[in-house]
C-alpha cells in the first residue's frame, strides 16, 4: 500500500525526525513536506533526508499568507499524491494513536471496513508542567490530557483526515477532504470516524459551515484518536509563538490558547506502546552522521531561540503568566465562577 503523509513546517527541525520515523510506523511509504521561511535548520534537514529518499521537500509554493492551503492546491497535482493509495494530511505535532492490533493505518482501515476516508478526532495533550525543552519524543514526555469523555461538544473535536485515492475529490482541506460539487447522493463517499461509524451527514456534505472540520467526538475514538500535542514544552512554546502560525498568518498564540489545551484531567499513555520501536527507528536514523548533525543543529538553534526569548522582558512576562495561569480551561474556570465554586470549598 502506498501511503503518502502531506505537511507544512516552519522550525520544527527539533521534532522532524520523532514524526517522520513514527509515522513510518504507521505504513507512511512517502512524505511530501512544504517549508517556509525556516532559520533553525529545518530546510537543511530536510533536503538531507529528500537525499535519502522517501520524502520530497518543497518550498511552499503560497503567493499570500495562507501557506497551508496553497500548499495543499500544489499538492493535488503531485506525484506523490496521485500516486498514492492512501493520503494523510496533519501537522509535525499530530500522532495518529491506532488502537487495534497492528496500529498502523492499514489495521485501522480495515477495521473502519475500508472506506474512502477516516476522520480522526484530536485528543489535546498538556504541558504538563514541563519547563524545558528535551530533545527526546514527545509521546514519551506528555502524558495529560482532558478526559475524552467531556470535551466532546465544543472543544477538541476537529479533525484530521485519511483519504482513499478514490474519494471524488474537489480539493483537500486541512482538516477533510470536501467531494465534488453536485455529486449525487448515490455517490457520496463512505467516509467514518475513528470508531468505524459512519460521519455526521452535516460534516459529509459541509451542510453547517461550522460543522465542517468538527463533529462531537463521543464515542469516536474507538479505533483510533488524533493526539495533538499542540504545547509541548514551555520553551518549545514560546519559540512557536514566536514563530507564529505555519499554516496561516494573524494567529495569536497566548495564555488563551494555552489554558484551552492545558488540560491534566486525565493520563493517558497508550501511545507509548509505539516507543521501543520509535526509539529504534530514531537511533536508526541518527546512525547516519549527517541526518545526527543536522539534527542536533536545530536542537541547538531551538534552545538558542527559547533562550533569547527568555532573556526578552515580554517573552519572560508572557512565561510567567502562563506559570501563573489557572489550570482549568476557561470553558471549565466560567462554569465554576457561575456556580458559585471556589477552590478549596467542598464540591
Amino acid at each position: 500500500m502506498r501511503l503518502t503523509a502531506v505537511t507544512c513546517v516552519k522550525n520544527e527541525g527539533p521534532f522532524l525526525l520523532e514524526w517522520i520515523a513514527f509515522h513510518r510506523l504507521l505504513g507512511v511509504t512517502q512524505f511530501l513536506i512544504y517549508s517556509n521561511d525556516c532559520t533553525d535548520g529545518t530546510d537543511t534537514l530536510l533536503d538531507a533526508l529528500a537525499r535519502r529518499g522517501g520524502l520530497t521537500h518543497l518550498p511552499n509554493p503560497a503567493q499570500g499568507r495562507n501557506y497551508q492551503m496553497e500548499a495543499l492546491k500544489a499538492a493535488q497535482r503531485r506525484p506523490e499524491v496521485q500516486d498514492a493509495h492512501w493520503v494523510w494530511i496533519a501537522d509535525v505535532d499530530e500522532f495518529a494513536n491506532i488502537h487495534v492490533p497492528g496500529h498502523d493505518f492499514a489495521a485501522l482501515i480495515r477495521a473502519c471496513g475500508n472506506p474512502q476516508a477516516i476522520s480522526l478526532s484530536f485528543q489535546f495533550f498538556a504541558n504538563g508542567g514541563i519547563g524545558a525543552f528535551a530533545d527526546a519524543p514527545v509521546i514519551g514526555q506528555f502524558d495529560r490530557c482532558h478526559n475524552p469523555d467531556i470535551w466532546t461538544d465544543q472543544t477538541a473535536i476537529e479533525v484530521k483526515t485519511l483519504v482513499r485515492s478514490d474519494f471524488p475529490l474537489h480539493y483537500f482541506g486541512a482538516h477533510r477532504p470536501f467531494y465534488r460539487p453536485n455529486l449525487p447522493e448515490d455517490q457520496l463517499p463512505s467516509w467514518t470516524d475513528g470508531s468505524g461509524r459512519p460521519v455526521p451527514q452535516a460534516f459529509l456534505t459541509a451542510e453547517n459551515r461550522r460543522r465542517i472540520r468538527r463533529f462531537p467526538a463521543r464515542g469516536a475514538r474507538g479505533l483510533a484518536t488524533l493526539n495533538h500535542y499542540a504545547l509541548r514544552s514551555l520553551d518549545s512554546y514560546l519559540v512557536k509563538t514566536d514563530r507564529g502560525d505555519v499554516n496561516r498568518e494573524g494567529r495569536v498564540f497566548d495564555d488563551t490558547y494555552w489554558r484551552e489545551r492545558n488540560d491534566t484531567a486525565w493520563r493517558d499513555r497508550s501511545i507509548r506502546r509505539y516507543l521501543p520501536r520509535l526509539e529504534a527507528a530514531l537511533a536508526a536514523l541518527k546512525a547516519d552522521p549527517e541526518i545526527a548533525a543536522l539534527h542536533d543543529a536545530c536542537v541547538a538553534a531551538h534552545r538558542a531561540r527559547a533562550a533569547a526569548l527568555l532573556a526578552d522582558p515580554a517573552y519572560a512576562a508572557m512565561a510567567a503568566q502562563i506559570r501563573a495561569a489557572d489550570p482549568l480551561p476557561p470553558g471549565e474556570a466560567a462554569l465554576r465562577a457561575a456556580l458559585g465554586y471556589k477552590p478549596g470549598t467542598a464540591a
